[in-house]
């Protein structure tokens, strides 16, 4: 099983993009992680957002790997504990399916993406940098692998 974290948006801060090379870096035993940049929408004045919007969830499902399980990350989608993540990535191996991890533009998800998913997680109830939330994803992620491998890196 392999896994793509699927994000709107283009050159992260050097210091995202090094945490998410870190953590991808320490997946890669337990869950290949691949991050696909996608272009945004063209936004500013005389521009329609929702057309913008339309077209990244375009480009984002073009991005999806064949018959993978999509999870759209979205403030209104489920919060899981870190035991609670460990037990749907034991749930999502068990599948077999290739995941996919959807961080959408400045409006979230367009509609087409929002059918295509097939679930969605919430990082909780803040308002988060989307740039930040790939760093987190991949945190998450690799805590869930660790805790599944018996690896100490969780200690609650």
């Amino acid at each position: 099983m392999k896994a793509k974290l699927i994000a709107v948006g283009e050159r992260p801060p050097a210091w995202v993009a090094e945490g998410f090379e870190e953590y991808r870096k320490r997946l890669s035993h337990w869950l290949p992680l691949e991050l696909v940049e996608v272009a945004p929408g063209m936004r500013g004045r005389n521009r329609d957002a929702a057309r913008a919007m339309q077209d990244e969830g375009g480009r984002v499902l073009a991005a999806l790997p064949r018959g993978g399980l999509v999870v759209a990350l979205d403030g209104r989608g489920r919060s899981w504990s870190s035991e609670q993540l460990s037990q749907r990535l034991e749930h999502w191996r068990a599948q077999g399916r290739d995941l996919a991890f959807l961080i959408g533009g400045p409006e979230g998800h367009a509609p087409q993406v929002w059918e295509r998913a097939d679930e969605s997680w919430s990082l909780g109830p803040a308002t988060l940098p989307h740039m930040l939330v790939r760093l987190l994803v991949a945190e998450q992620l690799y805590r869930a692998a660790a805790m599944l491998a018996n690896h100490p890196y969780h200690r609650a």
